[in-house]
């Protein structure tokens, strides 16, 4: 007999509980405070262009989704930046506006 019959048997997560995601809260170059969120490589599931240097984000590459703080559900104001470009924002602007 296997191991996997024997013993307790495997919690199962509570429908509806989630782990919260961890964020940070940064002061752009505007001054304006910013809600970031990294993205692990093994979520990053879709194409996105990224602001800072308007190439695409590729399925698969870690990086951050940022966002205005004081927009906390607006799904319209996200943007998908390279970890790198949102890094250094401050050195360059923007490629492509956000509205």
């Amino acid at each position: 007999m296997s191991r996997r019959g024997r013993g307790k048997p495997l919690r199962r997560r509570e429908p509806g509980k989630f782990v919260p995601l961890v964020g940070r809260v940064e002061i752009g170059p505007d001054g304006y405070e910013y809600e970031v969120r990294p993205v692990a490589a093994a979520r990053a599931v879709k194409v996105y262009r990224c602001p800072g240097c308007d190439h695409h984000i590729q399925p698969g590459t870690p990086h951050v989704v940022v966002w205005p703080n004081d927009l906390p559900q607006a799904v319209e104001e996200r943007r998908h930046w390279h970890t790198p470009c949102w890094t250094n924002r401050a050195t360059r602007g923007p490629t492509r506006k956000w509205s």
